[in-house]
Order: C-alpha cells, then sequence, then structure tokens
C-alpha cells in the first residue's frame, strides 16, 4: 500500500491549509468592529438594535432608539434616547413596550427602560419606485408585435414537446 502525501495531524485528520490575506465576508468585519461599539454601550448581541423597528414597532421606532444596556441584580435597564416631546407618549407605554422586550429577549429580562431626551437622526427615506408612464407601450411601436411573437414562439415550443 502507498501512503498519501498529505500530513496528517496528530488526530489523524487533515486540516485546510491557512488562507493568509483571504477576502473574508463583509459582514464579519463590519460585525467585528461594530461589535466593541456595542459592547461599550452594553450590548452583547446586536440583534435588539437591528431589529428594534420589528420588536418595538414602527411608531415607537420612529420616535425612539436604544442606546444602552445596563445589567443588574433584579433584570437590565435599557436606556433610550427619545425625542423630547415623545418621552410623555413613551411614559405611558413603557409596561407595553417592557413586554415587548422581554417576549423577545426573554421573561424578565427587561427591567426598567430609562428614556432620554434628545435629537435623533432620522434615516433618509427610500423614494417610492417611478411609476412607468401611461403610454409607455405606444413610444415603443414594436412592443406589441414582439410580445406576440414570444407568446407564438412558447406556443410552438409547448406544442412541440413530447
Amino acid at each position: 500500500m502507498s501512503r498519501s502525501a498529505k500530513p496528517k495531524s496528530p488526530q489523524g485528520e487533515s486540516h485546510p491549509p491557512a488562507r493568509h490575506g483571504w477576502v473574508r465576508p463583509a459582514g464579519e468585519t463590519v460585525l467585528g468592529e461594530a461589535g466593541h461599539a456595542f459592547a461599550r454601550a452594553g450590548f452583547a448581541d446586536a440583534t435588539l438594535l437591528l431589529r428594534w423597528t420589528a420588536i418595538a414597532g414602527a411608531e415607537i421606532a420612529r420616535i425612539a432608539r436604544p442606546v444602552r444596556w445596563q445589567d443588574g441584580p433584579e433584570g437590565a435597564t435599557l436606556t433610550l434616547k427619545c425625542e423630547a416631546g415623545a418621552i410623555v407618549f413613551l411614559q405611558h407605554q413603557t409596561r407595553e413596550l417592557t413586554e415587548r422586550l422581554n417576549a423577545y429577549l426573554g421573561r424578565g429580562r427587561i427591567n426598567r427602560l430609562k428614556l432620554v431626551a434628545g435629537k435623533l437622526e432620522r434615516k433618509p427615506e427610500v423614494p417610492p419606485h417611478p411609476a412607468p408612464s401611461t403610454g409607455w407601450v405606444a413610444e415603443t411601436p414594436d412592443l406589441p408585435g414582439a410580445l406576440e411573437r414570444l407568446a407564438g414562439a412558447r406556443k410552438r415550443l409547448k406544442t412541440s414537446r413530447p
């Protein structure tokens, strides 16, 4: 019998060689760099920040954003940065918002919400998709003929198959 030319590790398994200088997925790099900023703010996991709109709801996400997480013996305190006029509204919504957050994160995870007034950066709104003009078919005179030829070719193809 011949021996394999590949060197084996002590466990008997061969491992691929280390790939130095290879391109990595952008997500690895971004989350690695952003992870330090999240950790400084107390967020061990970034999913709360990334899914804030889905968890809190669009109305609350528009006027408040999480900025700090502090673990405590009774549960965590989540600090929310809010528009100044929205603090009164959010004080009435704290119980419902805490229930939503605990439903997502786990029962009893958040004990208290701390509301801090501040100016929120507005996310740029996505422009609506431009609709074609009403006469777009008339502007391309050969389009109806091309569509008819395509339909005829498809019918012929279907009938010629066994």
